[in-house]
């Protein structure tokens, strides 16, 4: 009786680790959104731009480095994700900017924010910058 009281307990705080863990779906771009290439050259000119830019979208989400500790973060469903890690930097240039123009989730689009040509490849080439 004790032994099925005990697996008992232990499959309901497991169903219930489970059920609270976040979700963590792949968020790939499109083949060929992915091999887009970057037509900003990465410049203190675009790195200052692409910094503002950030600061004004992004950083209330994603902080002032990047490490996902941004004031609106833990409003979020999910995880903003931390860019100074490796991970985030193997992604091409042409998946970061996907992701910041289309949005997914609790992330918005900023396709339609930030309207300048160049304003999402200047974001891309500022939080290459944000390494360890």
């Amino acid at each position: 009786m004790k032994k099925t009281i005990l697996m008992s307990a232990v499959l309901g705080v497991s169903v219930m680790c489970f059920a609270f863990m976040p979700d963590k779906k792949p968020w790939n771009a499109p083949g060929g959104d992915a091999s887009k290439a970057n037509p900003v050259k990465s410049s203190a000119e675009s790195i200052n731009e692409g910094k503002a830019l950030y600061a004004k979208h992004c950083q209330s989400c994603h902080g002032k480095t990047g490490l996902g500790d941004g004031t609106k973060a833990s409003q979020l469903k999910t995880e903003p994700g931390d860019f100074s890690k490796a991970a985030f930097h193997s992604q091409s240039d042409g998946s970061l900017y996907y992701k910041i123009a289309e949005g997914r989730d609790d992330m918005p689009s900023f396709k339609k924010k930030m309207t300048e040509a160049n304003d999402i490849w200047n974001v891309v080439n500022y939080v290459r910058t944000l390494k360890k």
